[in-house]
């Protein structure tokens, strides 16, 4: 049994299916141990630009969309955290870089864990450890073959 369940919500109506790569990309990060983040249950919400732009408002003040919003654990209500992410940024973010849709929305997941792990990026020094953090997670994703599958329907 994990200790950390996994409560994810697609609310993003064209992404395929994401619950099987979802779980596999977060067991691989889990059984790295390389990024501990507390056990409870973590909410993962896939939504899009403007759903994540309201959230940006009403929690932080700021009206544009986002990336990814994390919201950290809440050990006495048994959470492990929140992560929420913008369909809609990831694709097209990968568009305008030319990486794949899948590789961009991994990169957000795991940016959300890292955010629980404790890594921030609020200024430069944490910026480039979260950067440096986040490619050594691609790496553990690429050997699991984990988060490779994500999909818009069109």
């Amino acid at each position: 049994m994990n200790p950390l369940q996994l409560e994810i919500s697609n609310l993003y109506n064209r992404l395929a299916d994401p619950e099987t790569d979802t779980v596999a990309l977060f067991r691989a990060l889990e059984a790295s141990g390389d990024f501990p983040i507390s056990t409870g249950e973590l909410s993962i919400v896939f939504v899009s630009d403007s759903a994540i732009g309201k959230i940006h408002d009403d929690f932080m003040g700021d009206p544009n969309p986002t990336d990814v919003i994390t919201f950290p654990a809440n050990r006495a209500m048994g959470s492990a955290g929140e992560i929420i992410v913008s369909v809609d940024h990831a694709s097209s973010r990968a568009k305008e870089l030319g990486e794949p849709f899948s590789r961009e929305l991994s990169l957000y997941l795991v940016h959300g864990w890292l955010h629980l792990a404790g890594y921030d990026d609020r200024n430069d020094t944490d910026r480039a450890a979260m950067r440096i953090a986040e490619q050594q997670a691609l790496a553990i994703l690429d050997k699991a073959a984990a988060g490779s599958a994500f999909q818009i329907i069109e």
